[in-house]
C-alpha cells in the first residue's frame, strides 16, 4: 500500500485536479462510516422502550432526515475545496470560526478515545470468551494499543489512501459480508414475526428515539467537508454520501434493535456483543469490530485538520501527536463523566450547521465569498440555536432538540442575514 500525502492545507481549497472521489469513492466511505460498534449498541437503546416497528420507524424517519442534511453539508466541501472548519470562516468570519474549530478538535480527541475504548473493551471480551482471561488476547491494554495504533496510521495515510486503497478495493466487500451474515442468523434463528408484534414498554417516546437516530448522521457534520472537498463533482457527493451512510446505519442500527430483543432482551452491551458473536464464529462481529477502527481514523484525521486551522502544523504530524493523546486518554483516563461534556459539546454543531447551511446555499447561493473577521448575524443565529436545544432538551425532553435547533438556527440566521446584508463581502462565483 503505497502512502499518498494524507491532506493539503485546510485553508487552501484542494485544486481541481486533486480532488478525485466519486460516487463510488463516497458510498464506501460512508457505508463504512455508518456501521459500526455504536451503531449496534445506538440501535439497543432504542429497543425496550419502542419494539422493533417503533424503532425501525424511527431509525428509518432520523436517518432519513439526517443523511440528506449530512450530504447538504458534504456538497459545501465539493463547492469550496475547503475542509469542514475552514469553511466555516465563509459564514462565521475568520475569528468566528476558531471556536467550533477548537470545540471540535476537543470533541474528536474524546470520541476518538470512545472509539478505542469501544473496540478495546469488545475485543477483550472476545479474547476472554475464546481463551482465558490471563491471556494476552483478553489483555485491555494490549488492545487499547492495538487498535489505537491502527486509527493512528490510518488517520496519518489520509483519506485518499484509506479510501481508494483499502475501502474501495476489498474494505466494502468485507463490511456486506458481515452485515449479510449477522442479518441471514436473524432470520434464522429469531421470532421476528412475534418480536414486530411486542410493543415497546413506552419508556421511551418516539420523539426521543428519532432523536437518537438523527443524531448518528448529525454527528459527522463538523468533519463531512474534510472529505468531500475531494470529491469531483457535487451531485457524486450528494449521492454517495446520503446512500451509503442511509443503508449502513440503517441496516446497522436496526440489526442492534433485532438482536438485543430476540437474543439480549437485558439491554447489556455485553449480552448484546456475545449474541452476535454465536454468529459466523464471531467472523462477522470481530469484521465490524475492525472496521470502527475506521471511525477513529475520521475522528483522528478530523480532529488534525481542525487542529490545522489553529496550529500551523503538517496534518500528518498532528495526526500521529492527536493519535497517541486518544491512546494514552483510552489508557488512563476515567471518561464516565467526560461523555456529558462530549455531548454537551456536540449540541453546539447541530444549530451550528443550520446557519451554515442558509448561508451557503441561501445567502451566498453556494457562492465563495470573501470571510470577514467576525459575522455577528451568523453568530447570533447560532447561539439562538443552542439556546433551543438546552431549553427543549430541558423543559421538554419528549419532543427532541436537534432538529429544531437546527431549523430554528437556520431561520434566524436567513431572518438576520437579510436584514443586515450591508455586513456581508459581495459573493463570488
Amino acid at each position: 500500500m503505497s502512502i499518498q500525502p494524507s491532506t493539503y492545507s485546510p485553508d487552501i481549497a484542494v485544486p481541481a485536479d486533486k480532488r478525485v472521489f466519486g460516487a463510488r469513492d463516497l458510498f464506501s466511505l460512508w457505508f463504512s462510516l455508518g456501521i459500526g460498534l455504536m451503531v449496534l449498541q445506538t440501535g439497543a437503546l432504542l429497543a425496550p422502550g419502542l419494539g422493533l416497528s417503533g424503532s425501525l420507524l424511527a431509525i428509518f424517519l432520523g436517518t432519513l432526515v439526517g443523511v440528506l442534511l449530512l450530504a447538504a453539508v458534504g456538497v459545501i466541501g465539493s463547492d469550496t475545496g475547503l475542509s469542514s472548519m475552514a469553511a466555516l470562516k465563509l459564514s462565521l468570519g475568520t475569528k468566528g470560526a476558531s471556536v467550533p474549530a477548537l470545540l471540535n478538535l476537543l470533541q474528536l480527541i474524546g470520541w476518538g478515545s470512545f472509539e478505542i475504548i469501544v473496540m478495546r473493551d469488545a475485543a477483550s471480551l472476545l479474547g476472554t470468551r475464546a481463551f482465558s482471561e490471563g491471556s494476552l488476547l483478553a489483555s485491555p491494554l494490549f488492545w487499547t494499543l492495538v487498535f489505537g495504533a491502527l486509527a493512528t496510521l490510518l488517520a496519518v495515510s489520509g483519506p485518499l489512501t484509506f479510501v481508494r486503497q483499502i475501502l474501495r478495493k476489498w474494505g466494502i466487500w468485507l463490511l456486506l459480508a458481515a452485515c449479510l451474515w449477522l442479518t441471514w442468523n436473524l432470520f434464522v434463528k429469531a421470532d421476528l414475526a412475534a418480536l414486530w408484534a411486542q410493543a415497546g414498554d413506552g419508556s421511551m417516546p418516539f420523539a426521543v428515539g428519532f432523536d437518537i437516530a438523527i443524531a448518528m448522521p448529525l454527528s459527522w457534520l463538523p468533519l463531512i467537508a474534510d472529505y468531500s472537498r475531494f470529491g469531483k463533482r457535487a451531485k457524486s457527493v450528494f449521492g454517495g454520501t446520503a446512500l451509503g451512510f442511509f443503508i449502513g446505519n440503517f441496516w446497522l442500527m436496526s440489526l442492534g434493535v433485532a438482536y438485543t430483543l430476540a437474543f439480549a432482551p437485558s439491554g447489556e452491551v455485553n449480552a448484546l456483543l456475545l449474541a452476535l458473536a454465536g454468529a459466523g464464529l464471531g467472523i462477522p462481529l470481530l469484521l465490524i469490530l475492525l472496521d470502527e477502527s475506521e471511525n477513529a481514523f475520521a475522528d483522528i484525521h478530523s480532529a488534525a485538520v481542525s487542529s490545522g486551522i489553529l496550529l500551523r502544523l503538517k496534518v500528518e504530524h498532528l495526526a500521529l501527536a492527536i493519535g497517541v493523546i486518544c491512546t494514552l486518554i483510552a489508557c488512563f483516563a476515567p471518561l464516565a463523566q467526560y461523555q456529558n461534556f462530549l455531548l454537551l459539546i456536540g449540541s453546539v454543531f447541530a444549530p451550528l450547521f443550520g446557519v451554515v447551511l442558509v448561508d451557503h446555499f441561501i445567502l451566498r447561493r453556494r457562492g465563495h465569498g470573501v470571510a470577514a473577521n467576525l459575522r455577528w448575524p451568523a453568530l447570533l443565529a447560532w447561539l439562538g440555536g443552542i439556546s433551543t436545544y438546552h431549553l427543549l432538551a430541558n423543559l421538554y425532553p419528549d419532543v427532541g432538540a436537534t432538529l429544531p435547533a437546527l431549523v430554528l438556527a437556520g431561520l434566524l440566521h436567513f431572518i438576520l442575514g437579510r436584514a443586515f446584508s450591508g455586513e456581508r463581502a459581495p459573493a463570488q462565483a
